[in-house]
């Protein structure tokens, strides 16, 4: 059986339970790998499942 490697918008709006604007504010905002084909916005599994779990996160500001 052949597994996913990307994700389309709709699926990620499937899995967090989010709307279609919520799911592309996320793509705008960078939290995880994509690339645009065509018209369509394909998501990297293997990044979106990083971020779901929390192993993606923003380096932290530097403490002064």
């Amino acid at each position: 059986m052949n597994e996913k490697k990307c994700y389309s918008v709709k699926d990620i709006q499937s899995i967090l339970g989010i709307s279609r604007p919520t799911a592309y504010g996320l793509l705008k905002r960078q939290e995880f790998k994509w690339i645009r084909v065509g018209q369509r916005y394909v998501i990297s599994k293997a990044s979106f499942d990083r971020w779901l779990n929390g192993s993606e996160m923003p380096e932290p500001a530097a403490e002064c």
